[in-house]
C-alpha cells in the first residue's frame, strides 16, 4: 500500500491541500461572519462606482462558494484518486493523473479570487480577473483531462501495465 500511496503522492498533496482550505473557511465563517462582512461592506462603500444594490450578497456568495467548491471538489478528488491508485495505469501514468486530479483544488481559489478582489473592482472585472481565469482553467481543467486518462484506464483498458505503449 505506501508503494501505491507514494505513487499518487504529489495529486493526493494537493487534493488534501484543498480540502483544508475549505474546511478553515467554514471554521472562519463560524468563528467570524461578521467580519467577513464587514470586510465585504467596508470595500463596497470605498467603492460604490463599480457596485449595485446585490453586490453585498453576491459577493458573500463567492466567499461561500469558495467553501463549498473546495470541500465539494476535495472529496470528490479524493476518491477518484484512489481509483488512480488501485488501478492498472502504467506508474508515471497515474503519477500524472493524481497530479492532473490534484490541480482540481485551484478552482476553489477562483471563487476565493473573486471575493477578495470583487469589492474593490466589481463583480463583472472579478469574473474576468487573471487569477481568477487561470485558477479555473487549471484545476477544470486538471479535472476534466485527470477524469479522462482514468476513465480511459478503467473502461477501456488504456494506458495499463500490459499495454504496449
Amino acid at each position: 500500500m505506501n508503494e501505491e500511496l507514494g505513487i499518487v503522492k504529489a495529486g493526493l498533496a494537493m487534493v488534501l491541500l484543498g480540502l483544508m482550505f475549505g474546511i478553515a473557511l467554514g471554521v472562519t465563517f463560524g468563528v467570524n461572519e461578521d467580519g467577513v462582512k464587514g470586510f465585504i461592506t467596508e470595500e463596497i462603500a470605498a467603492h460604490p462606482e463599480v457596485h449595485d444594490e446585490k453586490s453585498k450578497t453576491k459577493i458573500w456568495r463567492y466567499a461561500q462558494r469558495a467553501h463549498f467548491h473546495a470541500t465539494g471538489i476535495s472529496a470528490y478528488s479524493l476518491g477518484l484518486i484512489i481509483l488512480v491508485m488501485f488501478s492498472s495505469m502504467k506508474r508515471k501514468i497515474k503519477s500524472a493523473t493524481s497530479i492532473l486530479i490534484g490541480l482540481s483544488s485551484f478552482y476553489p481559489l477562483a471563487w476565493f479570487v473573486m471575493f477578495l478582489v470583487a469589492p474593490s473592482i466589481g463583480r463583472e472585472p472579478a469574473h474576468h480577473h487573471y487569477l481568477t481565469e487561470l485558477f479555473t482553467y487549471l484545476g477544470v481543467g486538471g479535472l476534466v483531462t485527470g477524469m479522462l486518462l482514468l476513465i480511459g484506464n478503467l473502461f477501456f483498458g488504456l494506458l495499463g501495465e500490459t499495454d504496449g505503449a
